[in-house]
């Protein structure tokens, strides 16, 4: 056998062995393969996102780093430099800031770290050195220590609480504070004379 027919069938044999294998998987086992193990499908930096509701903005996301993982089996989007999220409900904005955020795509689960900042629209200030907003079901919780300031000067310190996202069903647990109490509407109520 010739040398130029040797070379020419080790060619076919090797371009048939590397279209066997191309043709084997989907396209996002082969975008795993192009990946890092480690690493995110995607990085952004000054991040200014901005969601709208019949062309009205009702929340903006800011953040100087992002990073995407939504190639894991677990898909999250990391924000290791922290973030702001604006909301305008009624066209009054509520803000929360954290030094350090996570959002886990598929269970809508917020997880905000460190020197966490709620200001509401209606004057409430929630500071936590963590606190978790699940999306879904409109409820934030955490299990750290907090402070919160309500609208009507009362205030609340604690270990943990549960609340619904605008903080009208609040549960805290463990904790101290001080509770104002209109005398007037107690004594319409007809609960109490004080």
């Amino acid at each position: 056998m010739s040398a130029i027919a040797h070379s020419l069938k080790s060619v076919i044999a090797i371009s048939m062995a590397v279209t066997l294998f191309a043709c084997d998987g989907s396209y996002k086992d082969k975008q795993q393969l192009s990946i890092k193990d480690d690493a995110p499908l995607a990085m952004g930096k000054e991040i200014n996102l901005k969601y709208t509701d019949s062309g009205k903005v009702v929340t903006n996301l800011l953040a100087e780093a992002l990073l995407d993982y939504s190639n894991y089996d677990f898909p999250y989007q990391e924000f290791p430099e922290g973030i702001e999220v604006r909301f305008w409900q009624d066209g009054k904005r509520s803000t929360v800031t954290s030094d350090y955020a996570i959002r886990f795509n598929g269970t809508g689960m917020i997880d905000l770290r460190d020197n966490v900042v709620l200001v509401t629209s209606d004057s409430l200030v929630l500071k936590a050195s963590q606190l978790y907003w699940d999306q879904n079901n409109k409820w934030v919780f955490t299990d750290q220590p907090y402070q919160i300031k309500f609208k009507d000067g009362s205030y609340n310190d604690g270990a943990r609480f549960d609340s619904s996202q605008d903080f009208t069903e609040f549960l805290s647990r463990k904790n101290t504070g001080v509770q104002l109490i209109d005398q007037k509407e107690i004594q319409e109520d007809g609960k109490q004379d004080l």
